[in-house]
């Protein structure tokens, strides 16, 4: 039997393109159009919050999956990418999101291949699961930089 879980914001007009959100966890901040929609420049927007939520997603899943395959996981950082197509009619998509993450994992022991391996599964379990990603239309591409660092036993495996 499947499950539901409900989650929440709340949003405020401030004035002119400008806004006020609260999430249902707690963060509230301003949020306007992007400068290129008539908004304000150092702000959050909705187009920053779409690829946010796909990414900070992605990320925490790839924690997840790093803990079942055992990766000895070093640092995660990624720079993901939304592209929004603007048609005729000024509808708007937004067609592909990539992600580009740099993963560093140790290898300790084991052959780096094997690791490398490991950690791309991962990663594809990342994508698979995650709840953001599985919930857009975007063509979804992610083109990893993972670095084995042979021998690197400092860090245990994510838990």
């Amino acid at each position: 039997m499947s499950r539901t879980a409900t989650y929440h914001t709340t949003v405020r007009w401030t004035g002119e393109h400008r806004g006020q959100v609260v999430m249902g966890n707690g963060p509230e901040m301003e949020f306007s159009a992007p400068p290129d929609a008539h908004g304000h420049a150092g702000v959050l927007t909705p187009e920053d919050a779409f690829v946010a939520a796909a990414n900070t997603c992605v990320m925490l899943m790839f924690i997840w999956a790093a803990e079942r395959f055992k990766v000895r996981l070093l640092s995660y950082e990624c720079r993901t990418e939304g592209t929004k197509v603007i048609e005729l009619d000024r509808t708007e998509i937004f067609s592909r999101l990539v992600f580009h993450p740099v993963i560093q994992v140790g290898a300790g022991d084991e052959p780096s291949a094997a690791v490398e391996a490991r950690t791309r599964r991962a990663l594809e379990s990342a994508q698979k699961y995650s709840l953001v990603a599985n919930s857009v239309k975007s063509s979804i591409e992610i083109e990893a930089e993972i670095v084995v660092l042979p021998g690197t036993v400092s860090a245990a495996p994510v838990a």
